[in-house]
């Protein structure tokens, strides 16, 4: 049964998710971590392991979920969902745009997609870097930015846009600042 859940979970997932993989990480985050089925500190720590992996987030993300509640199973079963969505839409859409791809009506759905598109992405990103940067405790009841998580943070933001460095460079030196300044 618990099987049957995991797939609805991931499948919902994968098929009201518009976006791409950083726009799944609200719906995934909301699910796992409202469920009980991880920690949000937990599910941080597979967000951080699916960056670092080759692959899509989500799929990643994904399959680790999977993989952490129930073994190698879970993690085939949670791929697949995920990714089963996406598939048969894309075979259905496919072959509406090639003929409506132009159609002004089209275009504008498209357009007004993007918005909510940045939307999710900024949500994960915000929800990423508060759990980062101030642990799972309330903003508002008085946790504190470790100044040396947020100097890496920083550090990493800049590498990646100011300095265009490549990103398995900044995780690389993430993890080195990491080695020798966090306990």
């Amino acid at each position: 049964m618990f099987y049957l859940r995991l797939m609805g979970v991931f499948f919902k997932i994968g098929l009201l998710t518009i976006g791409g993989g950083y726009a799944m990480l609200p719906l995934i985050q909301r699910e796992i971590i409202d469920r009980g089925w991880l920690t949000a500190r937990e599910f941080v720590h597979i967000i951080t392991i699916a960056e670092m992996t080759p692959g899509p987030i989500a799929i990643n993300a994904a399959t680790f979920v999977g993989y952490r509640l129930a073994g190698v199973k879970g993690s085939v079963l949670t791929t697949t969902a995920i990714s089963l969505p996406s598939l048969l839409i894309i075979l259905a859409v496919s072959k509406f745009l090639t003929h409506f791809e132009d159609h002004p009506t089209v275009q504008k759905v498209f357009y007004g997609l993007r918005p909510a598109v940045a939307g999710l992405v900024s949500s994960a990103a915000i929800f990423i870097c508060r759990e980062v940067l101030f642990g799972s405790r309330n903003l508002t009841g008085g946790a504190a930015l470790d100044p040396r998580l947020g100097a890496i943070a920083l550090i990493s933001f800049i590498s990646l846009r100011k300095l265009k460095v490549h990103p398995i460079l900044t995780i690389v030196m993430a993890a080195i600042l990491g080695l020798l300044f966090l306990r």
